[in-house]
């Protein structure tokens, strides 16, 4: 670290990137964050730097990106290779998309089996949506 950085704890940096420490414990074993010396006798210290590093890691992840998917982003941002980290954002897209299709699938088939079972007021006959679910 520079003179310039500040230097805060983990309990600090889990507060300022709005996670908890166990989150950064669990991105340092997967790589993700860098997990800083230890001065003998006294505590890690971070820098303002790793905040911005826990924050793009949960930016990435709600966009969807897997934490295997974070990793590559990060070495892309290291080396500034713009058109990888395109094409990875194209194939998250795609996956986006796709999943997009499979739910709207899903809503217009609970959507069909709820009006079923609006309709099918008789107790004699089986509710469509469990009758459905067993074919």
């Amino acid at each position: 670290m520079t003179k310039t950085d500040v230097s805060i704890t983990i309990g600090v940096l889990a507060k300022r990137a709005g996670v908890n420490v166990e989150t950064i414990r669990f991105y340092q074993r997967k790589g993700l964050l860098a997990e800083p010396d230890k001065p003998y006798g006294s505590i890690r210290r971070y820098a303002d730097t790793d905040v911005a590093r826990v924050q793009f890691v949960k930016s990435a992840q709600r966009l969807g990106f897997s934490l295997d998917e974070v990793a590559d982003l990060l070495r892309l941002d290291q080396c500034a290779d713009c058109e990888q980290a395109r094409h990875l954002a194209e194939y998250k897209l795609g996956m986006v998309r796709e999943k997009l299709a499979d739910l709207t699938r899903m809503e217009t088939a609970l959507v069909q089996l709820v009006t079923a079972c609006q309709t099918a007021g008789n107790a004699e006959v089986s509710c469509p949506l469990i009758a459905s679910l067993k074919r």
